[in-house]
C-alpha cells in the first residue's frame, strides 16, 4: 500500500532538471531578474559605484605623483605632506556619484591641483552640456530641473540652470567677432521685434538681422545686433562692422529688404550701387492696410498675379491691368505698391530658380520661428544677454 502511494506522488511531482553554472545561457541568467526596471537600477548604481573607486584611485594617484613620497615613508625627495580627506559628490551622465574621497595635502606649492575634476567641479562638462540642451530645446530654467531629474538622480536647481546657460555668452562673443568671407550672392535684412524685461517694465527691442546665400546656394546668419530702432544710425553702424569684419559685398547680385527708411538710408551709404528689393510680404500687408475687409481678398489676389509673372515686361502689364481695376475703389492701395512698383519687381533680374528665395525676407522669418517657439513658455526674455544666447543657438 505505502509503496502504490510513494508511485503515484512520484509520477504526480514533476522532475525539475537543474543546470551546472557552466552550461547557463544569458537567457538563463535574464530569467531570474524580477523586474526589468529593478535590473536597470541596480547596473547603474553598480556603475556609480565603479566610477567612484576609479575617481579615487585616479586621485591617489595624483597625489603620490605630487607628494614624491608613498604613505608613512620619510624620503629626501618628499614634496609634502598628507592632510586627510574630504568628500565630494559629482554629477554625471550616469547620476549623481556621492562621497568621492579627495585627498588633501600641504606642499610649498599650495595643496593638490587635480587633473581629474578641477576645483569647485561639482558636475561633469557632459551634464552641463546637456542641461544647455534641454534648455535650448525650449523648456522653462525652471523646468530643466525637473526633466533630468530622472536622468541625473535629482534635480537641478534653477540658479544652477542659469549659471551654466551664462556660459554660452563667450560663444556669442566669438560668434559676433569672427572673420567673414566675401562670398554672398543675395542678402536679405530686416528687423526682428522681441520683447525683452528692463528694470521696470517688459519692452520691445528690434533684433536687426543680417542673412544671406552664398554663390554656392548656402544659407547663412551672418549677424544679428540688438538695437533700440531701426534708425539709420543703427543699421549703418552693423551693416560698417561687417564690412570691417570682411564682407565687403563684391558679389552682392540683390539685396532684399522691408522697406524700412532708416535701412535704405544706411544701405545708400553701405552699399549704394547694389539693386534693391522690396519685400512681397510686407508690401502686401501694407496694401490690406488700404483695403475693406470685403475688398481684401480679390484686390491681394490680383496684386499676386504680378510677382508670378515670367518677365518684367508680363509683369507690369498684370499690374497695369489689377490698378484699372482697383484705382476707383481702392485707390490708397493702388497708390501703396505703385510707388515701389520698380523695386518690387527687381527680382525678375535674376534667374528664374532663384526667385521665389529672393522676392521676400521670409528666410529670416523661418530662421526666427524656432526663436519664437523656444520663447514661447517664458513669454519674454530675462536681459539682452538671455536673447543673444537663443538666438546664437
Amino acid at each position: 500500500m505505502q509503496q502504490a502511494r510513494k508511485a503515484s506522488c512520484e509520477r504526480r511531482t514533476p522532475v525539475v532538471s537543474i543546470k551546472a553554472l557552466d552550461t547557463l545561457t544569458p537567457a538563463d541568467l535574464w530569467r531570474e531578474v524580477p523586474l526589468e526596471e529593478e535590473f536597470w537600477q541596480e547596473a547603474q548604481e553598480r556603475q556609480r559605484r565603479m566610477l567612484k573607486v576609479l575617481l579615487e584611485e585616479a586621485l591617489e594617484g595624483e597625489q603620490l605623483e605630487l607628494l614624491a613620497a608613498a604613505r608613512y615613508r620619510r624620503v629626501e625627495t618628499r614634496q609634502g605632506y598628507r592632510n586627510g580627506f574630504y568628500q565630494r559628490d559629482l554629477a554625471t551622465q550616469i547620476g549623481i556619484v556621492t562621497g568621492i574621497r579627495v585627498p588633501r595635502c600641504r606642499t610649498g606649492a599650495g595643496g593638490c591641483k587635480s587633473q581629474v575634476f578641477s576645483r569647485y567641479r561639482r558636475r561633469q562638462a557632459q551634464v552641463d552640456g546637456l542641461i544647455r540642451a534641454v534648455f535650448l530645446a525650449g523648456v522653462s530654467t525652471r523646468r530643466v530641473g525637473e526633466a533630468l531629474a530622472a536622468v541625473l538622480g535629482e534635480p537641478v536647481s534653477a540658479q544652477t540652470v542659469s549659471r551654466v546657460t551664462r556660459s554660452l555668452d563667450r560663444e556669442v562673443e566669438r560668434f559676433h567677432q569672427r572673420p567673414l568671407s566675401d562670398d554672398i550672392r543675395y542678402l536679405f535684412l530686416d528687423g526682428v521685434s522681441m520683447r525683452i524685461r528692463s528694470a521696470t517694465q517688459v519692452k520691445r527691442r528690434l533684433v536687426l538681422c543680417v542673412y544671406g546665400i552664398t554663390v554656392t546656394g548656402e544659407r547663412r546668419l551672418l549677424d544679428h545686433r540688438l538695437a533700440k530702432s531701426e534708425s539709420q544710425a543703427a543699421w549703418e553702424a552693423f551693416l560698417n562692422q561687417l564690412r570691417e569684419r570682411g564682407f565687403l559685398g563684391h558679389h552682392l547680385q540683390l539685396i532684399t529688404t522691408d522697406g524700412c527708411p532708416g535701412l535704405h538710408g544706411a544701405l545708400d551709404v553701405v552699399y549704394p550701387y547694389v539693386p534693391r528689393q522690396r519685400c512681397w510680404v510686407h508690401k502686401l500687408r501694407n496694401v490690406a492696410g488700404n483695403l475693406r475687409r470685403a475688398q481684401q481678398r480679390d484686390c491681394l489676389a490680383g496684386a499676386r498675379a504680378i510677382y508670378q509673372a515670367a518677365t518684367q515686361r508680363e509683369a507690369v502689364r498684370c499690374y497695369w491691368a489689377w490698378a484699372q481695376r482697383w484705382r476707383r475703389e481702392a485707390p490708397k492701395a493702388v497708390g501703396c505698391l505703385e510707388q515701389d512698383l520698380d523695386s518690387l519687381l527687381a527680382f525678375l533680374s535674376c534667374p528664374e530658380a532663384h526667385r521665389r528665395a529672393v522676392r521676400t525676407t521670409n528666410a529670416i522669418e523661418r530662421a526666427f520661428r524656432e526663436v519664437r517657439r523656444r520663447t514661447r513658455p517664458m513669454t519674454c526674455f530675462t536681459n539682452d544677454a538671455s536673447c543673444e544666447r537663443i538666438i546664437y543657438a
